[in-house]
C-alpha cells in the first residue's frame, strides 16, 4: 500500500466536540420549546448530521421538524467553538503528515465543514474539506469520501479514512478505502490507535 491521501473526520478525531456539539443542538431544541437531548440522543449528535438527528426523532411530528430545520439554520454555531476542545498537539501532528501526505476532511458538519478549521486556524493544513452539504448522502454513504478521491484523483488504496464512529468505518468501507480507528467505538477497524499522537507512526508501517 502507497498512501498518498489522509482524510479526517472531524468530531472525536481532531477535536473533541461532544460539550459544542450537545450545546447547539440543545439551544436549537430550547428555542424551539423542545426539551434538551436524551442520553441517546446525546450520543448519535457525534455521528448524525444534524437533519438525520432532528430526523430520527422527530419524524412523527412534522410540524415540529419543519419548525426545527429552520431554527437550526439559523442558529448561529459561533458561541459553541469555545467547548470544541483541539487535540493538543493537531498542528504538529497535521504538519508532519503533510510532509508525506495530501490531506482532507470528510464530515457529517453542515455550515460548519469549512468555518471550523478557519477557526482554530488550521485551514491551511488541510487541502480540501467536504461536508454533508457538499453531498447527496451523509456517512454512513460513501459520497464525501469519493468526493475525496475524485478531488485528489487518487485510487481508494491509496488513501486512508481516520474515524471514530461506526458510520465512519462504515463510508471508508463502501468507498474501498482503509480505515483508521480512533478510541473504543471502532474496534472492527483495518488499523486501530488510541489517539492522534500515533497516527505518523501507523501511517509510516503501512
Amino acid at each position: 500500500m502507497s498512501i498518498r491521501l489522509v482524510i479526517f473526520d472531524c468530531d472525536g478525531v481532531l477535536f473533541d466536540s461532544r460539550d459544542a456539539n450537545i450545546g447547539f443542538y440543545n439551544e436549537v431544541l430550547h428555542r424551539c420549546g423542545q426539551p434538551p437531548l436524551e442520553d441517546k440522543a446525546e450520543l448519535a449528535c457525534h455521528a448524525m448530521a444534524s437533519t438525520e438527528l432532528f430526523q430520527k426523532y422527530f419524524a412523527d411530528r412534522p410540524e415540529i421538524l419543519a419548525v426545527i430545520d429552520e431554527i437550526a439554520r439559523s442558529t448561529d454555531y459561533a458561541p459553541f467553538y469555545e467547548l470544541m476542545y483541539p487535540h493538543p498537539r493537531l498542528t504538529e501532528i497535521l504538519r508532519e503528515l503533510r510532509r508525506r501526505y495530501a490531506t482532507a476532511m470528510a464530515t457529517n458538519r453542515g455550515l460548519t465543514a469549512k468555518p471550523v478549521l478557519e477557526r482554530f486556524a488550521i485551514d491551511d493544513l488541510f487541502d480540501f474539506a467536504v461536508g454533508v452539504l457538499d453531498v447527496d448522502r451523509p456517512k454512513p454513504q460513501p459520497d464525501m469520501l469519493l468526493k475525496c478521491l475524485e478531488h485528489f484523483a487518487v485510487e481508494p488504496d491509496e488513501a486512508v479514512y481516520v474515524g471514530d464512529q461506526p458510520v465512519d468505518e462504515s463510508a471508508a468501507d463502501a468507498a474501498g478505502m482503509a480505515f483508521i480507528g480512533i478510541g473504543p467505538d471502532v474496534d472492527g477497524a483495518d488499523v486501530h490507535i488510541e489517539n492522534l499522537d500515533e497516527l505518523p507512526t501507523v501511517l509510516a508501517e503501512l
